[in-house]
C-alpha cells in the first residue's frame, strides 16, 4: 500500500479504482422519472447505488481498499467498527479476497445489517452504543487478531472508490448543472467532489444533510471542525462526524452543505417509493429532501443525485 499522507486521490486514483473493482461491483443504473420532474420542475438524474452490492455505495470503497492492500497487509484479514452499510461491505470484500473480516457493531445496530455481516461472513464483536466502546472494542479486536483496520470513510483508498459512482454518472448522462450526495463522515461526498472536479468541472457540488445532524453543515460554514454531536435523525448513515482527509477535501471542492427536516426527509423517501417503484433508506432521500424545501434552487435545472443504499429494516419503516 502507498503513503498517501496529506494527499487528496487524483484522477487517476479514482479511475485506478474503477478498474480495480470492476469485476465486484455494480455498474448501477442511472433512474429519470418524469413524474419526479414534473413535481420538482427541474431534470433529476438518480445513481441507484441502492441497488449496489451489498445495497450501497460503501462496496465501492470497501473493495478498492481490500483489492489495493498487499497480501502481508491483509494476511490477519480486516477490521472496522460499523453500524451499518460499511460493515456488511467490507465483510463481503474480504470474503472476495478470502480473508477475515473482524467487524464491532453496536448492540443496538439493526437486525437487517447484522445479518448481512453474517450472510459475508463477518465475526462481529457486540459492544455498548457509544464512539468511546466502538473505538475501545476495535483496539481490543485488533490487538488480539492484529487484522488492518480499515476505516469507514476517512481514507484515501474508500474516497477513491467512492468517487467512481459519480464518475460512471458523468459518463452516462454528461454535466449535469448540480450534482447532490448526503454527508455523515463525508467518504460520499468528498470522492463525489473530487470526481466531479476531475470529470465535470462546470458542475455545481451541494451536499445535503439531515438538520438534527448539522455537524458537517455548520464545520463548512465556519470552515472550523464541529463534530457530530447526539445526532437524532431517522437517516442514520449520516449520524457520524467528518474525517481530517474528507473535512478538508469538502472544504476545497464542494460548493454548498444545506440542511432539509425529517419531515422532508420521510416525504422525500416515501416520493421515490411511490413514484419510482424503488427502495431507498432514510439517507439516500436527503438530497431530494433539500430540493423539496427549496434548498437549493433547482428550478430548470438538470440535477444528479446519489442514492446512496436501499437497506431498510421492513419492520421498522419511519411512517
Amino acid at each position: 500500500m502507498k503513503d498517501h499522507t496529506g494527499t487528496f486521490p487524483a484522477k487517476s486514483d479514482i479511475e485506478d479504482a474503477a478498474k480495480r473493482i470492476r469485476n465486484h461491483v455494480h455498474y448501477t443504473p442511472v433512474l429519470t422519472s418524469q413524474n419526479l420532474d414534473s413535481i420538482f420542475g427541474c431534470h433529476l438524474y438518480f445513481k441507484c447505488e441502492n441497488f449496489q452490492k451489498a445495497g450501497a455505495f460503501k462496496s465501492r470503497g470497501a473493495v478498492n481498499k481490500v483489492f489495493s492492500l498487499s497480501n502481508d497487509e491483509i494476511k490477519n484479514g480486516v477490521c472496522t467498527h460499523s453500524s451499518g452499510n460499511h460493515a456488511a461491505a467490507l465483510a463481503r470484500a474480504a470474503m472476495l479476497r478470502g480473508i477475515d473480516a473482524h467487524i464491532v457493531m453496536p448492540e443496538n445496530s439493526s437486525t437487517v445489517k447484522i445479518e448481512a455481516v453474517k450472510h459475508y461472513g463477518g465475526k462481529i464483536t457486540f459492544c455498548k452504543p457509544t464512539l468511546d466502546a466502538r473505538e475501545l472494542t476495535l483496539r481490543q479486536v485488533k490487538n488480539r487478531t492484529k487484522a488492518f483496520e480499515v476505516h469507514p470513510y476517512n481514507d484515501f483508498d474508500i474516497i477513491s472508490g467512492q468517487g467512481t459512482a459519480a464518475m460512471e454518472l458523468f459518463q452516462e448522462t454528461g454535466a449535469p448543472d448540480i450534482i447532490m450526495a448526503p454527508v455523515g463522515g463525508g467518504g460520499l461526498l468528498s470522492g463525489t467532489a473530487l470526481a466531479t472536479h476531475y470529470f465535470s468541472p462546470g458542475t455545481k457540488i451541494i451536499g445535503a444533510e439531515p438538520a438534527r445532524a448539522d455537524d458537517a453543515f455548520r464545520s463548512f460554514k465556519a470552515k472550523t471542525f464541529y463534530p457530530s454531536e447526539n445526532p437524532d435523525t431517522i437517516a442514520d448513515g449520516l449520524r457520524t462526524s467528518l474525517g481530517n482527509l474528507t473535512f478538508p477535501i469538502i472544504l476545497q471542492h464542494v460548493d454548498d452543505i444545506v440542511t432539509t427536516s425529517e419531515e422532508a426527509i420521510i416525504k422525500a423517501m416515501k416520493l421515490i417509493w411511490e413514484r419510482m417503484k424503488i427502495i431507498v433508506e432514510p439517507s439516500s432521500a436527503v438530497p431530494l429532501a433539500a430540493i423539496l424545501e427549496n434548498k437549493p434552487d433547482c428550478r430548470n435545472k438538470n440535477v444528479a443525485i446519489i442514492l446512496s443504499g436501499g437497506n431498510v429494516d421492513l419492520t421498522s419503516l419511519p411512517w
